[in-house]
């Protein structure tokens, strides 16, 4: 989906006299984020190690365990995101990856207006779309998790392992959360993202 088609959506999300400054298409970046609100956390299993969750991980893909999963996302990709369970960083994450997702595909739609961070979550996409498809996801996007400006400490855009468009977003409570997009896509709208957060 072209990411110009998302400034007529946004426009209608926002609230009455609210300016969008700017938005960018991105994912919340691959390795160990925040852990998730206290009221969504699962008491792990009595007994559980986390080398035979790693070793299980590693052995079955598609059975997965928390401890597990997260050793490997260390090793394999870094650090994506910290805070506290509650914090703006884990409710955000939450947001965009709820605990039961439907397996279908979504995109994330950052945007940044003269008062708030908005994060939003379009409808489902499919591989292989036609123009009737991208409209449909288009008209499902909805906003998923916002914040004031003033809980937004710093943005900026910088390297991360071997890609150099990560956006790191910090909140005032001290949690972050990382974002990106695809090597080969163009760096310069989560810059703008970022400009926006700090200006």
């Amino acid at each position: 989906m072209d990411a110009t088609g998302y400034r007529d959506r946004i426009g209608q999300l926002v609230e009455p006299g609210e300016q969008v400054l700017s938005y960018a298409q991105a994912e919340i970046g691959g390795g160990v984020t925040p852990p998730p609100p206290p009221d969504e956390v699962a008491a792990d299993a009595p007994g559980r190690a986390t080398v035979t969750s790693v070793l299980l991980n590693l052995l079955v893909p598609l059975a997965t365990w928390d401890r597990g999963d997260r050793l490997v996302d260390l090793i394999g990709w870094g650090i994506a995101g910290r805070g506290a369970p509650g914090s703006a960083a884990s409710r955000l994450h939450r947001a965009v990856n709820p605990a039961r997702p439907d397996g279908k595909l979504r995109h994330t739609v950052l945007a940044v207006t003269d008062r708030r961070l908005l994060v939003c979550v379009t409808g489902a996409v499919k591989l292989l779309s036609n123009r009737d498809d991208d409209e449909r996801s288009l008209a499902e996007t909805r906003v998923a998790w916002a914040a004031p400006r003033a809980e937004v400490a710093s943005a900026r855009v910088g390297w991360h392992r071997l890609n150099p468009k990560r956006l790191r977003i910090d909140f005032t409570d001290g949690s972050w959360l990382a974002f990106t997009v695809p090597i080969a896509e163009s760096g310069a709208p989560l810059r703008a993202v970022a400009a926006a957060l700090a200006g």
